[in-house]
Parts: structure tokens; C-alpha cells; sequence
């Protein structure tokens, strides 16, 4: 997993309430159990005019010009505005995945539903916390925003906003740890318990 130590980039307005995890990924792309792959179909049905399935080459769909993934001024966003109760409905572990290989690795919110802010932690993305009146001001604001996790800090328009984060899961994210790789930090003594376990039991 990749390290999120400081990000500064242009914010993606998504200026909805309750986007549920059925919108950020529909249920039909949820056939591969791949954590890459599923950003082409990011927010499918808002993104594109037709209908989409798995195998449609995206280069050629209709886009829908009015969905803010497609104007040109927020391509290669690496954070994502939203409103209220973001990530609600499922609890498919594909909407961390989407949002993630499309390139995004914080989203700021009023607030998220709890399986998709937990699922956000474990594939490398950060989701804030802040309250309306800041979002009001984020989303007003359309230069880049500058998101320093060790300190928790958010920088916009010369203002600073903190935010709260559990200090393992901050302590993950600023390490690049998932929980393979907390698993693998304690490889050696996995491996001495094996070695002692089949000497001691040496029949199975």
C-alpha cells in the first residue's frame, strides 16, 4: 500500500448527499475479486450516457459532459468532496477499490457511512471528517488543497482545518501498511513458531 504522507492536489466537487456504494461502483463490475481495475467504471452511471457492463471498452461510451469526472478542470484530482452519509448502502469492499485506482486517495465529508470510512483505511485512502460549514468553503474554493496527515492538517485558500484520525490508523497510512503488511512485519516470528510447532508435534 502505498504511503500517504502529504497530498496536495485539486479537489473533485461532488456536491451530493447519501451517494451510496451501488453509485460509486454498480453491482454488475463486482465480479472480479481484483483490487485493480475498477476506476474506468467509477460512478458508471452518472459518468457515462449508456449503459455500462463488464468487457465495454469506456474509450468509447458517450460521456455525460455534466458529471464533474469529465471537465477538464478536475482531471487528475487526487481528493474528493462529498456531502452527508457518503459510502451508505453495501458494504462492498469494490468502492474503496474504484475510488482508489482512479486515483483518489482522500475524500472529505460531513460524514461517511461506517463499513466504507473503515474499508477507506485499509486500501489507502483517508477520509475526513468536517463539518458543513467547512465543506461550504472547500467546495467554494478551486485551487489545489493541501492534506499534511502527520500534523492533520487541511490547507485551503491560506486557511487550515484539522481533522481527528485514530493514531493506528494514521500510523498505518503514513507507513503504507495494510494488513498484509502488518502481518509481514512480524514475519520472522511467525516463522520460529511454525518451526517449533512441527518439532513439537512432529506427526501432523
Amino acid at each position: 500500500m502505498e504511503k500517504f504522507t502529504i497530498l496536495k492536489s485539486i479537489a473533485a466537487p461532488l456536491d451530493r448527499a447519501n451517494v451510496d456504494t451501488d453509485a460509486i461502483i454498480p453491482k454488475q463490475f463486482l465480479k472480479s475479486i481484483k483490487r485493480s481495475g475498477f476506476g474506468p467504471n467509477l460512478f458508471d452511471e452518472w459518468r457515462y450516457e449508456n449503459h455500462g457492463e463488464v468487457g465495454m471498452d469506456n474509450s468509447k461510451r458517450p460521456l455525460n459532459k455534466d458529471f464533474v469526472l469529465n471537465k477538464e478542470e478536475y482531471q487528475g484530482a487526487q481528493i474528493l468532496l462529498a456531502r452527508e452519509n457518503f459510502g451508505c448502502g453495501s458494504s462492498r469492499e469494490h468502492a474503496p477499490w474504484a475510488l482508489e485506482d482512479y486515483g483518489f486517495r482522500a475524500i472529505i465529508a460531513p460524514s461517511f457511512a461506517d463499513i466504507f470510512y473503515n474499508n477507506c483505511f485499509k486500501n489507502g485512502i483517508l477520509p475526513i471528517v468536517q463539518n458543513n460549514q467547512t465543506m461550504d468553503e472547500l467546495f467554494a474554493f478551486t485551487g489545489k488543497i493541501t492534506i499534511d496527515l502527520e500534523s492533520q492538517n487541511i490547507n485551503a485558500n491560506n486557511k487550515n482545518y484539522n481533522f481527528e484520525v485514530d493514531p493506528e490508523r494514521k500510523r498505518r497510512l503514513l507507513n503504507g501498511l495494510d494488513d498484509i503488511g502488518i502481518t509481514l512485519q512480524y514475519a520472522d516470528d511467525i516463522k520460529a513458531f511454525e518451526k517449533n510447532y512441527f518439532n513439537t508435534y512432529s506427526w501432523l
